[in-house]
């Protein structure tokens, strides 16, 4: 997925369709001159509809589509003939798309499925034919229900990614490389801070033809949680993640003080992240010797450190086979 074409927000103005009028008709023939009502109702108006696509991991395809405009419902006619429906809006998105309301913020719904259908904003009703009201005392109601409007409203569709293991690390620890070297996934690399700029997806074939999701996610720095660097953008995608894979360098001045920042900033974001299940590993491993590895092993005091290289693959497969274990451990 080039980096340049990963849409995770986006702002689009929806207008729903109007309901169509009743239809205020008698069935007055030559035969029948006093012929009673069959006005039809309206149609309704066209709803605009988020539906869940597995194929789809970007909203690059609605960046620059600002209005979306729902069809509107046709007239009732007579013979009791409904008017038709205006044309609804399909807008297909990526599981993992979060839809809120532009001007409160307030949260309407999440799609997680493939095939999952919500409406973002419902169509008008059509008006009731003036045949709806006859009655025994009123048997030639002279009047029906225009149709009601559509609405308009701004929305905001974002996307906070769905993957099994969220990598999670300063600038420049390594998770880029890590998952060039584990996926197919091409991910811009370069010795210079927020080389990652937008998430990267990359599948992970594993043992006997199963395979998992891993995103690699722009670097934390001290203060994301308030905004800074990247901020917020980072920090929603890891709400998703199954498991969080904690990329500390070997080469770091303080590895447990890094470790610490990395978790206070998850924490004052969102406590929950604090739950997830959590494997911590050291790259750049190839910089080690046996005696620095149990000197960072000892200064982390974590259970099941993975030790890595990219630059030479020591360790990624026990890697691996750590992050199935963890992804797939019964609570």
């Amino acid at each position: 997925m080039p980096e340049s074409n990963f849409i995770d927000y986006v702002k689009i103005c929806c207008r729903s369709g109007k309901g169509g009028a009743g239809s205020r008709h008698f069935n007055r023939t030559k035969m029948n001159p006093r012929g009673g009502p069959d006005g039809g109702n309206g149609g309704r108006g066209g709803d605009i509809i988020l539906r869940g696509n597995a194929q789809f991991w970007t909203l690059l395809h609605l960046k620059f589509r600002k209005h979306i405009i729902a069809g509107d419902g046709q007239f009732g006619s007579r013979a009791l003939m409904t008017g038709a429906d205006g044309e609804k809006i399909y807008l297909d998105v990526p599981l993992g798309t979060v839809a809120r309301d532009a001007e409160s913020g307030e949260f309407l719904f999440e799609i997680t499925h493939d095939g999952e259908e919500k409406v973002l904003l419902p169509g008008g009703r059509g008006g009731l034919g003036n045949a709806h009201f006859a009655t025994s005392t009123n048997q030639a109601p002279d009047y029906a229900q225009p149709g009601e409007p559509g609405l308009e409203e701004w929305k905001i569709l974002e996307l906070k990614l769905l993957a099994d293991v969220g990598l999670v690390g300063f600038p420049n620890a390594g998770k880029s490389t890590l998952l060039s070297v584990i996926t197919a996934a091409k991910p811009e690399i370069a010795d210079y801070p927020f080389t990652t700029l937008k998430p990267n997806l990359g599948v992970v074939e594993y043992r006997d033809y199963r395979s998992f999701v891993v995103a690699d996610i722009p670097g934390i720095i001290e203060g994301a949680h308030e905004g800074k660097g990247l901020g917020h953008r980072f920090l929603k995608h890891i709400e998703r993640n199954a498991l969080l894979l904690f990329l500390i360098p070997a080469d770091s001045p303080n590895h447990r003080k890094e470790l610490d920042i990395l978790l206070g900033e998850l924490e004052q974001f969102n406590r929950e992240l604090l739950m997830k299940r959590r494997v911590i590993a050291i790259s750049k491993a190839d910089l080690l010797d046996d005696e620095l590895k149990e000197a960072i092993a000892s200064e982390l005091k974590e259970p099941g450190l993975v030790f890595f290289s990219s630059a030479t693959n020591e360790g990624i497969q026990a890697l691996k086979d750590k992050l199935w274990q963890e992804i797939n451990r019964e609570e």
